[in-house]
């Protein structure tokens, strides 16, 4: 027996060995109460303890193949079943029925835990709970089969019904609200909200419930966009991918950037709603940019238009420039040909002028 299950065992004993005044004895006496501060309630209940103390087990055969496990707790019928470890605690049958080393573990409800069997610190509230979390350690499941298919998944939380439902060894997910991350297997993964399923073998992503619903793209940097896909909310970075390797189709822009002659960009400020300052600001008016391409616009999920692809605007900017930046060149180009053909001529002039004149005084 550990040094701190000695420690405590002789705190309790002197507690109970008259140094206090003796409480008055209740009216029947309980039953359930055995050596070592175990108590046991429920057919087969501790049936197999040998030296381990402090254990409570109330319904059949809970904590049965406890020996020398202390400080454990099962309440329901198999609860703690097969488990021979310290410091655990399940309420509910069959509630970390397959424990054996497992510790520090925690289960409420039926199946919580149900095939643990060497997983640590995990907590599982709810019907069939981390029910398959074998080997597992640092899972925390609160919800109707929350994390339910995890089997050896480490340090990931799952709060609502079926949250994380199928992932199996994914680690470091955090789910919150009812079926969010449904989908997940990877790891990394972030899903909030009802419905924000995420998707199965991906790792480090984030989704979150209503924020497509907003706007599609806003700057979080210099050439670093957060995105937001509005078919299932899924956030992420966009910074600075340019690399061809993640582009097809690629071709000039040619003739397509001239639209932006038909653009009107105005000043405004932002309803107070939306910018209690109602700073100033200056850009364009995404329904009137709608009208000159509708590829220059975000929309939101409900086919409105919400706002400008600057970016894109920024691309036919340059497009144009560099246009009227080779019509300058050649003009420069003309120019310098025009000036040195005069200064030829010029030349020509100067050899000529002194024979006219010699030419006319002697005729």
């Amino acid at each position: 027996m550990n040094t701190r299950i000695q420690s405590v065992l002789i705190v309790l004993t002197l507690l109970f060995s008259g140094l206090l005044p003796k409480a008055q004895a209740v009216v029947p006496p309980p039953d359930g109460g055995y050596p070592g501060f175990n108590t046991a309630e429920g057919q087969n209940a501790l049936f197999s303890l040998t030296t381990g103390a402090a254990n409570t087990a109330v319904g059949w055969r809970s904590l049965f193949s406890d020996t020398t496990g202390s400080f454990n707790t099962g309440v329901g019928a198999g609860a703690l079943l097969l488990n021979t470890a310290d410091e655990n605690t399940g309420f509910g049958a069959a509630a970390l029925l397959s424990n054996s080393t497992g510790t520090l573990n925690t289960a409420v409800g039926s199946a919580a835990l149900l095939s643990n069997t060497m997983g640590n610190f995990n907590t599982a509230t709810g019907h069939e709970a981390l029910r398959s979390n074998t080997t597992g350690d640092g899972n925390t499941a609160s919800g109707d089969r929350a994390l339910s298919s995890n089997t050896e998944g480490i340090s990931n939380t799952a709060i609502g019904f079926e949250a994380l439902i199928f992932n199996d060894v994914g680690n470091d997910n955090t789910a919150l609200g009812t079926t969010a991350g449904r989908d997940i297997t990877g790891s990394g993964n972030v899903c909030i909200g009802e419905g924000m399923y995420g998707e199965a073998g991906v790792s480090d992503r984030t989704y979150i419930r209503n924020v497509h619903t907003l706007t599609q793209s806003f700057s979080a940097g210099v050439n670093d966009y957060v995105t937001v896909r509005l078919s299932d909310g899924r956030l992420g970075h966009t910074a600075v991918v340019s690399s061809q390797r993640y582009k097809q189709d690629i071709q000039p822009l040619a003739g397509a950037s001239e639209g932006l002659y038909a653009l009107k960009p105005v000043s405004f400020r932002l309803k107070k709603e939306f910018d209690a300052t109602q700073a100033l600001g200056f850009g364009l008016i995404a329904e009137e940019v709608e009208k000159v391409d509708p590829a220059l616009v975000y929309r939101n999920d409900k086919g409105q238009v919400e706002s400008v692809r600057y970016e894109m605007v920024n691309a036919m900017l340059l497009n144009e420039f560099l246009k009227e930046h080779h019509k300058v060149e050649k003009l420069e180009a003309t120019v310098a040909e025009f000036a040195a053909e005069l200064r030829r001529v010029k030349a020509q002039v100067q050899t000529i002028s002194p024979m006219l004149r010699v030419a006319a005084e002697n005729p």
